[in-house]
């Protein structure tokens, strides 16, 4: 870890990953507003994709003119880099929304957030054995139950959830997590000697490529039907660049288990997002309840430590 960088000091660490997850978090009612936009009805997998694909080369072409224009020269990957920035966008884009996709044909939305926010766990224990200095702890533990305590509150004010397995539902949304987890492990070792923006560019734009590939190959079909619906394909590809390139830095300086507890925020600002946006309740004891919860968590695995 690099000390005195902007990434590393307590406060930064805060904001940054606040404003990453509160952008992931608005996702969750851009995209279904999205979709009423464009017009992409809930079975057709393929569009989804396909709309999925073209936000992400988007977010990614974005990321790196963007990087373009700070360093003035285009940057590239060194030799032997590729491979793992490659690896990452097929995992963390690719792979991560194919499965996911498919579960929701399977999953209520609150069932899924649930499971989904399981990945926070699959990306501390992933770190434990990838990191001499990322250990398993007491703290990590108590502060990611703490999380998932307040992401189950908060989901549950939503509706029940049923106790039903489907391999291809509850199976698919947990490879889904664990895509996620394992990419925030390939971010720390690739970006340990890379550029990071320029590696969220690269895995972005590769990432979504072959979402566009998947989508076109199984008939799926897209078009810009108004302008609010190109407004807001325009935001999600930049919610994601922005995202994306902030959560990379912040694992670039940082362990993983710290950094990844305050994914549990992303629903959390999901279900306030959809009741401002949609009109959805939000407004209740479980959403304050689920808040309190997870910040209490996130302040436990990153309060200072006393020597």
């Amino acid at each position: 870890m690099e000390k005195g960088n902007f990434f590393t000091k307590p406060l930064n660490i805060f904001i940054c990953a606040i404003i990453a997850t509160f952008l992931w978090g608005s996702a969750f009612p851009a995209i279904k507003i999205g979709y009423e936009l464009f017009e992409i009805p809930s079975e057709d997998i393929a569009s989804k994709m396909l709309f999925a694909g073209i936000r992400f080369t988007a977010a990614g072409i974005i990321v790196t003119i963007f990087n373009t224009v700070m360093h003035k020269s285009l940057i590239l990957p060194k030799r032997g880099q590729l491979k793992g920035i490659l690896l990452l966008g097929f995992i963390q884009t690719t792979l991560e929304y194919i499965f996911f996709y498919i579960s929701l044909i399977y999953l209520t939305g609150v069932k899924g957030s649930i499971l989904n926010s399981i990945g926070n766990f699959f990306a501390v224990i992933l770190a434990h054995f990838c990191f001499k200095s990322d250990r398993m702890n007491l703290t990590k533990l108590v502060g990611c139950i703490l999380g998932f305590g307040g992401v189950v509150i908060c989901c549950m004010g939503g509706g029940s959830v049923d106790m039903n397995f489907t391999f291809m539902g509850d199976g698919f949304i947990l490879i889904a997590a664990f895509c996620f987890a394992l990419g925030s492990v390939i971010t720390k070792f690739v970006t340990a000697d890379a550029d990071s923006v320029m590696v969220t560019g690269i895995h972005l734009s590769f990432g979504g490529i072959l979402l566009v590939i998947i989508g076109l190959v199984f008939g799926g079909h897209l078009s810009i039907p108004s302008l609010s619906a190109f407004a807001m394909l325009v935001y999600l590809a930049l919610l994601s660049s922005v995202a994306f390139a902030v959560w990379a830095q912040l694992l670039k300086y940082n362990p993983v288990g710290k950094i990844s507890v305050y994914c549990f925020l992303n629903p959390v600002f999901g279900v306030i997002l959809s009741g401002i946006f949609l009109g959805d309740e939000f407004l209740n004891v479980n959403t304050l309840v689920a808040l309190v919860l997870v910040s209490l968590g996130v302040y436990i695995v990153n309060r200072p430590v006393k020597n």
